[in-house]
């Protein structure tokens, strides 16, 4: 692994990695939790996921044109991966995706939009992954809002039925970091 993949988990398990008996937003309970706003949040974990992010979607067939994801979790992962793209030159516009259609205006259930085609291939993000239940409506809402669902990348995939569920409606989830990664690094 690259000493940004090494650097990155050791900001994951400072900053991100607790602990403890925890509720998730699954409503499964867990004997660990993984907040990676505190990581995706700090200069140097936004930085290092726009970098590793960025990695893992230029590889992917065909024309990326932007990168979003459901707020609140994703909005500084496709910030960052945005930045770093136009520092490399080659920008992807990011948008995020709202929790509830907008009420009033366009009635849109994503924002930056206008800065991507309708019809374009876009990456979805997601700071941890436990059942894939967020990244599935997200890609639910990019697709009614007429867009193609390409590459799906997560920070954490805790390992506990997401990538699967992702797999079973034709999507493939690519992760930094497993579950195993993180505690391997405590252990």
């Amino acid at each position: 692994m690259s000493n940004a993949w090494e650097r990155l988990r050791e900001i994951i398990v400072r900053n991100s990695y607790r602990e403890g008996i925890f509720t998730l937003t699954s409503g499964k309970q867990s004997d660990f939790y993984i907040d990676c706003k505190e990581t995706t949040l700090s200069a140097e974990g936004a930085y290092l996921c726009g970098r590793l992010l960025l990695e893992r979607i230029r590889p992917f067939p065909g024309e990326i044109r932007g990168v979003g994801g459901m707020t609140l979790g994703a909005d500084p992962l496709v910030t960052a991966v945005s930045i770093v793209s136009f520092l490399d030159g080659s920008p992807l516009p990011a948008f995020i995706i709202r929790k509830e259609k907008k009420g009033h205006g366009t009635g849109s259930w994503i924002e930056g939009k206008g800065n991507i085609p309708k019809g374009s291939t876009v990456a979805l993000l997601e700071d941890v992954v436990t059942t894939g239940g967020t990244l599935l409506k997200a890609a639910e809402r990019t697709r009614e809002e007429g867009y193609c669902v390409g590459p799906v990348l997560a920070v954490v995939d805790r390992e506990e039925g997401g990538r699967d569920a992702l797999t079973a409606c034709g999507l493939s989830l690519t992760a930094l970091f497993t579950r195993r990664d993180i505690r391997n690094a405590i252990a």
